[in-house]
């Protein structure tokens, strides 16, 4: 516990510090409570803009074990209704209904929602870039043993001005990625009536968790929850609901509109149909799914973890893994494998504090995601201000750290302290988070789109796969201890390996340039200097100790300081490439004009991004491809957190990067790309679609 408490200090500190001062206000009106419920009117931005459309959202906050209704609530319950009329400079309000979750009670299925909700709207002002005043009147139902009808009366004034991003709206975005829509994933196969059950195929693209399909029907019509066969594959199923038809129905089933709702978890798609004369049952063709689920995916995270050793992100971290094997060449085997055991540890660890960061943002309704700490200057500060003490270690400026609770962390080199190979792998995990990995990305989408056990299981996983090298040498300390003893050769490989930890703080500078400014990363880096500077004096003797330790301290801090003070720079406008800005609502207009389009989801803190872009994208005939007619390309920027590519990962179940996805005449849900691009993987992709490589134009078009 001596090593464990200063350690949990440091990544408690670099965790609040990642997810604080990220210069976004708040945007709220006030509750309307009462013992079940609170409503609120919360928006997206702090001042209206100049955009024709705002987004804002309705927030519910229910009491444990009451729920409230979707726009069809099924067999019981009232949906809720909203009335904006009271409102200034407001011409229209879109209200969004989330995918709701089933409740079967007593042979009663009701549809709705439970805990915390929040119904995106989009608020039209009658005069873009005026104050409005949002004024609504909210009726609505929550149920439990009892039902209680509530009225709430909810407010909010947005003044003029450039718009700001606040804390709500990352609230207002992970709902709004739950309206469904084309970019589910899911696509509706067949409906039909059979005998006495309506009968739903649907597919997707996505392995599906709980697939489930809720009816719109004239009234009078009720359906059973379905009978569900899943494919072994997982990428379709087939429901089979039973047709109620009840006393008073006003319209026939057959021939009558009909709204189907499918969904899996929080994705959904709607479809308006009619529906022919039932046919009489036939057996199944699709195989029922094995069981799978949890377990499957901790399979896919633990390979995920273990390739992540491979990814371009074992670069910057490639000095402390080197130098944490050289270091044990002829040491005992019981001293070589306590130390690689408890690399591993802190490899857990870390994952651990990734998890819990992940568990607290998804409570707070925040934005989250893997990488996603890479996205705060001030934690990049902060780890470009660790990354200097570690190569500054290793060039031999001190052995002591500075603070007395660093102690045993900043000594790479310290083969006897424990604590020194538990920060290795800690530290190994944090700046090798900027990548993703083949199957990385499928279990942390799973896991972030679950509750907090499935995301703790999966991140456990992901790092017992990462700390697999570690432990595989625990295993088998004969690997480590074969090699040459330390001797002055150590001391020129420390400093060789000091300037590879000075590179990668050289490169999170980098991206600080694109988060905050040229300016703000020369101040950051010129302060990095004087701090290796003042711990070299420190070591020579030219400071005393305690001025010494004092004024490295005062240098870290102001590192921090300037990157919560300086401001982001506004959104660049698009370069004049093949490459236009992200929009996702305009990808199926472009589709139904015979073009295919091909996404790029992308950061400068993502190094698999840099990666996929060197090798692949930026190639000659790729990006003539790109550039091409009948080929709309777009590129998402990530490396500031944008609600909007938020959203849109989302829909995939994605939550990290890179992320690439294809679409066109045969795809128009898209197709999703692996992490690690490749020449064929982006030309098979775009053939799929219905694009001609050969031609370089969309068959559709031809």
């Amino acid at each position: 516990m001596a090593v464990l408490t200063p350690l949990i200090r440091i990544f408690l500190a670099l965790l609040l510090l990642s997810t604080s001062f990220s210069g976004v206000l708040a945007a709220a009106g006030a509750w309307d409570e009462n013992e079940q419920a609170r409503v609120r009117a919360i928006a997206a931005t702090g001042a209206v803009g100049t955009a024709e459309q705002l987004s804002a959202g309705l927030e519910f906050d229910l009491a444990d074990g009451w729920k409230t209704y979707w726009r069809s609530p099924g067999d019981a319950g009232l949906p809720v209704t909203a009335d904006w009329s009271d409102s200034e400079n407001v011409a229209e309000v879109e209200f969004g209904w989330p995918v709701p979750h089933r409740f079967s009670l007593f042979g009663l299925e009701t549809f709705g929602y439970g805990g915390r909700v929040v119904f995106p709207l989009v608020v039209k002002p009658a005069t873009p870039g005026e104050a409005i005043s949002l004024r609504g009147r909210v009726d609505y139902l929550v149920c439990e043993e009892i039902c209680i009808p509530h009225t709430a009366e909810v407010s909010l004034d947005l003044p003029a001005g450039a718009q700001t991003p606040s804390r709500e709206g990352f609230l207002i975005e992970r709902f709004r990625s739950q309206l469904p829509s084309e970019a589910s994933g899911l696509s509706l196969e067949s409906a039909r009536l059979v005998g006495d059950a309506l009968e739903v195929e649907l597919a997707s693209a996505l392995p599906l968790t709980d697939p489930d399909v809720l009816v719109e029907a004239p009234v009078g019509w009720t359906f059973s929850a379905p009978e569900k066969q899943i494919g072994a594959d997982g990428a379709s199923a087939l429901l089979r609901l039973t047709v109620i038809e009840g006393k008073r129905t006003e319209a026939p089933l057959i021939g009558s509109p009909v709204t189907l709702t499918l969904t899996d978890v929080n994705r959904g798609l709607e479809r308006d149909l009619t529906l022919d004369p039932p046919i009489a049952p036939a057996a199944s063709a699709l195989p029922t799914l094995p069981e799978r689920g949890l377990l499957a995916v901790l399979g896919l995270a633990l390979l995920g973890g273990l390739i992540l050793n491979l990814m371009p992100c074992v670069l910057p971290v490639l000095s402390i893994k080197l130098l944490s094997a050289v270091s044990h060449g002829g040491r005992d085997r019981g001293t070589v494998r306590l130390s690689f055991l408890a690399s591993a540890a802190g490899i857990l660890f870390s994952f651990l504090v990734l998890a819990g960061g992940a568990i607290a943002l998804q409570l707070g309704g925040l934005a989250v995601g893997w990488g996603i700490q890479f996205q705060q200057p001030i934690f990049l500060a902060a780890m470009a201000a660790v990354v200097t003490l570690f190569a500054c270690n290793l060039f031999g400026f001190f052995e002591v750290p500075l603070p007395s609770w660093l102690a045993g962390t900043a000594q790479l080199g310290d083969n006897d302290s424990l604590g020194g190979h538990f920060t290795t792998g800690a530290f190994a995990t944090l700046l090798a988070t900027p990548c993703s990995a083949p199957f990385l990305g499928t279990a942390v989408g799973f896991a972030l789109s679950r509750g907090p056990g499935e995301v703790v299981a999966v991140f456990l996983a992901l790092g017992l796969g990462f700390a697999l090298p570690y432990l595989a040498v625990a295993a088998a300390p004969g690997l480590a201890t074969a090699l040459p003893k330390p001797g002055a050769w150590m001391v020129t490989l420390r400093r060789i390996l000091g300037v590879a930890l000075a590179a990668t703080a050289v490169w999170l500078l980098s991206v600080l340039a694109v988060q905050l400014s040229l300016n703000a990363a020369v101040v950051l880096g010129g302060l990095l200097v004087l701090l290796g500077l003042t711990l070299l004096a420190r070591h020579r003797g030219r400071l005393a100790p305690l001025p010494g330790r004092a004024s490295a301290v005062g240098l870290i801090a102001a590192c921090i300081a300037v990157a919560a003070l300086a401001r982001s720079p506004a959104p660049a406008t698009a370069e004049i490439t093949a490459w236009q800005p992200l929009d996702p609502q305009a990808i199926a207009r472009h589709v139904a004009e015979g073009k295919t389009v091909f996404v790029d989801v992308t950061a400068e803190w993502c190094i698999t991004c840099q990666v996929n872009k060197t090798l692949v994208l930026d190639t000659t005939e790729i990006a003539e491809l790109l550039g091409g007619e009948g080929l709309v390309a777009m590129r998402g920027d990530w490396t500031r957190p944008d609600p909007k590519i938020s959203d849109y990962l989302a829909s995939f179940g994605r939550y990290g990067i890179p992320f690439n996805a294809v679409y066109g005449p045969d795809a128009p849900n898209g197709l999703t790309l692996p992490e690690l691009l490749s020449r064929s993987a982006v030309l098979e992709s775009l053939e799929v679609a219905g694009f001609d490589t050969a031609t370089g134009t969309t068959t559709a078009s031809q």
